[in-house]
């Protein structure tokens, strides 16, 4: 009785931030501002708490039972094909469920104060409730299925948040363009779907669900032949949702919609579906070599890529923005060395200071009468106190800087890659973790220092955020400051809870590669082990890291806030080439602008519109059947004149023409 209660918690996990948005929804503005609020921050705040309670249920029971499934009914079902709308849980997705509603319950108080004057106040809330319905499905859905119908449910949702502001024509253009860039990523996502389905379907036995993950993993040795084009296809969805290298443009466009959209969406939960999708599927994954470097190459380019860009932004968010994609850029070096642990590790402390900057940011802009350019702020550090001090604790968080939760999980991802032997990628990432402090610590001197440099009349209006806005910050930086602790190494005497958490879900990765591939990957698998116990290593990887992190942030301090000889160097330089190239985020937009769209615009205005819709549908089949119409209409017309003669005629020359057929046909 109790496991069966377990298991129906699951669906309302799910079920109550919808109904919370069907009711601002529908009632919209019959609701009280107040009244929808505090409704919207319920139903995430129910869903949490449901989190909680099956998260502790899970953890009571022995680690190999470790699951929960709540199966509501079967939503296709013939023959052998069964696809079950169900929910599942398991570790994974625990850590994962308690993120996104944890975090999400936080925004959700944040932006009672944040959009508190805003007209479409209900509409807000109700797109939000909906998000974390949409997330709750991608998370907790038992198949492939139900994660694509949450996949598809948050890109919806990231359409109408981002475009929010709607009638600001950027912000349209911003929603269009994040909505068809992640088209793009699901194309290939459902093209890797079909693959399993025709591939496993076969080998499936009676009542077993067509894309269950447990079933999938089952099966994975009949997978293993067309492993890589599936694990491919896949990732290329990954690449649109979690913002990487080639289909990674949207995400800092983005920033167009409200602040705490940016925190929730861009930054804590959606962005890292394609890091959950792939940890989810590494029983797949490691079957394919191939697939997993191109994983990590793509992640580590990410991001070196993302970084590089962040060093000249102006705008507030858009310098979160890049880093938001350069850390998504470490989550996947992590999966693809093999460490999707550590993946996820980054993707729950990640979450935390993420969502704490860029609620800090939404601070500033708040104070800032809605103005994102860093060269007009300076000075707000003594009149924004609890928003300067919370956004400190994230900027280290984000460089690494130890005890703070950023240094565990980003140095936990750069040690696995050196001892998988990828050297290359991790100098890749180390490079990168030293430009994140540096051009954080522009943002905080460019924003927090100096002499503020806005307008008079902005001046006056400086002030710090209400406590509904406050209070969510100081809650994420005591998270940004401990959250990683449960990850605390075993080479620092701490136990690597987290990992030993997880491991259940990742280690049937491992006997799949044993049972796909044989002993001598299981020989190969027990090296790599020998050398994660080199600890020698592991200290001086580690204090090196430590030490480039504070360089960088030194180096940025000296460059900004003491203005000394290389900040000259730094002026010189901007007027240069190399600068102009990384302010315009190496031309890729402009670049895809004259590959792809205005071709495609010309394809379409004179092949697609001019021959095939005008042409064609328009002028054969529309105008076409119309003038048929039309013909016919005429001659049968001269039959109907209404002359008894004429009819008289008619009918004899038709019973004639009978007869002689009947004579001659006998």
């Amino acid at each position: 009785m109790e496991s069966h209660a377990n298991e129906i918690l699951l669906r309302w996990i799910v079920l109550v931030p919808l109904l919370g948005a069907a009711a601002n929804g529908l009632l919209n503005r019959r609701l009280p501002k107040q009244v929808s609020g505090l409704l919207a921050c319920g139903a995430v705040g129910v869903s949490f708490a449901l989190s909680i309670v099956v998260f502790l249920r899970l953890a009571g029971m022995p680690v190999a039972e470790r699951f929960l499934s709540d199966t509501v009914t079967t939503w296709i079902g013939f023959g052998r094909l069964q696809v079950d709308l169900a929910f599942a849980l398991d570790p994974l997705n625990a850590v994962m469920a308690l993120v996104v509603t944890g975090v999400g319950f936080l925004i959700h108080v944040y932006s009672l104060g944040y959009m508190a004057h805003d007209a479409g106040f209900q509409r807000f809330f109700a797109y939000l409730n909906l998000f974390i319905f949409a997330m709750m499905t991608l998370v907790l859905g038992e198949n492939l299925l139900m994660l694509f119908v949450g996949w598809e449910g948050v890109g919806l949702c990231s359409y109408l948040l981002i475009s929010f502001w709607f009638n600001d024509e950027a912000n349209a253009a911003a929603g269009k363009k994040a909505f068809i860039v992640n088209r793009i990523g699901d194309f290939g996502f459902l093209l890797g779907m079909f693959l399993i389905g025709v591939t496993v379907l076969p080998h499936l036995g009676a009542g077993e669900g067509l894309l269950s993950f447990r079933v999938l993993q089952h099966h994975a040795g009949a997978l293993a032949p067309a492993a890589t084009a599936i694990c491919l296809l896949l990732f290329l969805g990954a690449t649109g949702k979690s913002a990487q290298i080639p289909l990674f443009i949207w995400l800092p466009d983005a920033m167009a919609g409200p602040t705490p959209v940016s925190a929730l969406i861009h930054a804590a939960t959606m962005v890292t579906a394609g890091v959950y999708m792939v940890a989810r599927m590494n029983f797949l994954f490691v079957l394919s070599p191939a697939a997993m470097n191109v994983v990590a190459i793509v992640g580590a380019a990410t991001a070196i890529f993302a970084a590089t860009i962040a060093l000249t932004q102006n705008d507030i968010k858009k310098v979160l923005a890049y880093s938001t994609v350069s850390q998504l850029g470490y989550m996947m070096l992590a999966c693809g060395v093999g460490a999707f642990a550590v993946g996820i590790f980054h993707v729950m402390t990640h979450a935390f200071f993420k969502a704490l900057l860029f609620l800090g940011s939404g601070s500033v802009i708040h104070a800032m009468s809605n103005e994102q350019d860093m060269r007009v702020m300076g000075g707000l550090r003594k009149k924004l106190p609890v928003t300067w001090w919370t956004f400190l604790v994230g900027t280290l968080a984000l460089a690494g800087i130890f005890p703070l939760a950023g240094f565990f999980s980003k140095d936990e991802i750069l040690w696995k890659a050196f001892s998988s032997g990828n050297q290359v990628l991790w100098a890749i990432g180390f490079v990168a973790a030293g430009l994140t402090a540096f051009y954080m610590m522009r943002l905080l001197v460019l924003t927090f220092f100096g002499e503020n440099r806005a307008s008079p009349e902005v001046k006056h209006h400086i002030h710090e955020s209400p406590l509904t806005m406050t209070l969510p910050l100081v809650v994420l930086a005591v998270l940004s400051l401990v959250g990683g602790w449960v990850g605390i190494p075993h080479f620092m005497g701490g136990g690597a809870h987290f990992e030993q958490w997880l491991e259940p879900v990742f280690a049937g990765g491992h006997h799949v590669v044993e049972a796909a591939h044989g002993a001598a990957d299981a020989a190969h698998g027990a090296a790599a082990d020998a050398v994660h116990h080199d600890t020698t290593m592991e200290w001086i990887l580690a204090g090196a890291s430590l030490a480039w992190g504070i360089l960088g942030l030194l180096l940025g301090w000296l460059v900004y806030a003491r203005r000394l000889g290389v900040a000259e160097g730094a002026r010189r330089l901007a007027g240069g080439f190399p600068y102009r190239l990384l302010e315009h985020k190496y031309y890729v937009d402009e670049a895809y602008e004259a590959t792809f769209i205005r071709p495609g615009y010309r394809l379409s205005k004179t092949v697609l519109w001019k021959w095939i819709d005008a042409g064609l549908i328009d002028g054969i089949l529309v105008n076409g059947s119309a003038l048929v119409v039309a013909v016919v209409g005429s001659v049968v017309r001269l039959f109907q004149n209404g002359m008894v003669r004429f009819y008289a005629w008619s009918i004899t020359v038709g019973v004639t023409v009978f007869v002689l057929y009947l004579c001659f046909s006998g």
